[in-house]
């Protein structure tokens, strides 16, 4: 009898398991099922839409469907399901636009998964434009709430025309340079500013004042040269700022109240990877952004100073240096993070995914962010005439690419306004041969998004 009852118990345990065990393998088919369809070729893929509802990616799009190049200026970032660009909105959330149910299969009519993103593309088109036969890149984003408005990077793609002569593509058409390193030329000095006040404090910095006589020759016997031959003469923190003035700063790296390694410290917590740290990246939407990254190893070494003003081995994204700009306007030393995705339906339209507004940990302090943010205004007022309208907080820079052949023109800035909050920047490649110039792209910029 106890072994009968033995074998019951041992029976019924089986079934329980086996019972378990199918509940577990109809979720995990149920949660991946559509993983899979979503990147097989019967895949019936939902719309991305931009914040007013203008299609920015169709699975079945042709050129005579929405015109030519009509995704155009999104084609790098929004991307396609077709496999050649990997990094992307709709590659990284591929998934989020299956028209897939389990219970009733693929929905190819009246699925209504959809992806709606924060851009808005009349003025990311605008934009585009406005780099005319340029190349280079442009991104702009809400200050208060993250939400990502203009994100265009050329040569760009019109995905509706496949990838015939791919290997004649110029290069960079396939990313979005917006998310990848460049040389970032003076808008470093925002960093380094950022670090003088956080190491020596507003009442000593401002005590600080240097000599430029057109070149500099650093306590290493390397020159330092200024953009101005003439020089600058004896300047403070602001008139160094606002003159942009190399000597000056390859003056303060090398100063006693100005340690090195204080320097990376503040560089490393607003998120380079100094010395050959891992690199890494962080994402937005899945998209990954890379890290900047520079070289920093003796104070009076000319490749540290140079690094420290933009040159040298210094790599920054254009994402990166908008992002700062959000703690510097915000007085807050946190950055508001950014998002394209505002939310995802379903493929029976349910809404789902809603963005969060959410900010990092403290990348400098407070203090500093209010300093840099009343320096960078004043250098504003510069740009009353070309980028009229706006009270403006902005930093150029000048970075030579190419051994020096070729400059590249970057501004990174932020306008105060309440209604229209907008941090920014534009990166204009190869400037001398460019028939427009980096402040006409912001102005055009900003009109397009506080109209």
């Amino acid at each position: 009898m106890k072994s009968i009852k033995r074998s019951l118990r041992l029976v019924s345990v089986l079934i329980l398991a086996f019972i378990a065990g199918m509940i577990m393998l109809v979720l995990k088919i149920q949660r991946e099922a559509g993983f899979y369809i979503s990147h097989s070729d019967n895949a019936e893929l939902g719309l991305v839409y931009d914040r007013n509802g203008d299609v920015l990616f169709d699975s079945d799009a042709t050129p005579d469907k929405y015109g030519d190049n009509y995704f155009i200026d999104v084609g790098n970032l929004i991307g396609d399901a077709k496999g050649q660009m990997t990094n992307t909105l709709v590659a990284k959330n591929i998934e989020k636009l299956n028209n897939y149910s389990f219970s009733m299969g693929l929905v190819p009519k009246g699925g209504k998964s959809s992806i709606h993103t924060s851009l808005d593309h009349y003025a990311n088109r605008i934009v585009y434009d406005s780099f005319g036969d340029s190349e280079g890149c442009a991104v702009a984003y809400d200050y208060k709430t993250g939400e990502i408005l203009v994100c265009t990077s050329l040569p760009s793609l019109d995905v509706t025309k496949g990838y015939s002569g791919i290997a004649d593509f110029e290069t960079g058409t396939l990313i979005s340079k917006v998310m990848y390193g460049t040389v970032p030329g003076s808008t470093q000095k925002v960093s380094t500013l950022l670090s003088a006040f956080q190491i020596m404090g507003k009442d000593k910095l401002f005590s600080k004042s240097y000599t430029c006589e057109g070149v500099y020759m650093n306590k290493g016997g390397n020159k330092i040269d200024c953009h101005n031959s003439y020089g600058h003469g004896t300047q403070n923190i602001q008139q160094a700022f606002q003159n942009s003035c190399n000597p000056f700063f390859a003056q303060l790296v090398e100063d006693d109240d100005m340690p090195l390694e204080e320097i990376i410290k503040c560089y490393e917590k607003m998120g380079y990877a100094v010395n050959d740290d891992e690199e890494k990246y962080f994402d937005i939407n899945g998209i990954k952004c890379e890290r900047a990254s520079t070289t920093l190893t003796d104070s009076y070494d000319f490749n540290t100073q140079w690094g420290c003003i933009g040159q040298g081995k210094t790599l920054v994204s254009p994402m990166q240096l908008m992002l700062w700009q959000s703690g510097i306007v915000n007085e807050t030393g946190k950055m508001t993070m950014p998002y394209l995705i505002k939310y995802t339906t379903n493929v029976d339209g349910e809404i789902g995914d809603w963005a969060d507004t959410s900010f990092s940990e403290e990348v400098f302090t407070p203090e500093s962010a209010v300093e840099v943010k009343n320096i960078m205004l004043e250098n504003g007022k510069n740009y009353s005439e070309s980028i009229s309208g706006y009270t403006l907080g902005i930093k150029s820079g000048t970075a030579q690419i190419k051994d020096g052949e070729e400059e590249n023109s970057l501004l990174v800035g932020f306008i105060e306004n309440e209604r229209h909050p907008i941090a920014f920047c534009v990166l204009l490649e190869n400037k001398e041969n460019s028939a427009t110039r980096s402040e006409n792209i912001v102005k055009t910029m900003l009109d397009a998004l506080c109209k």
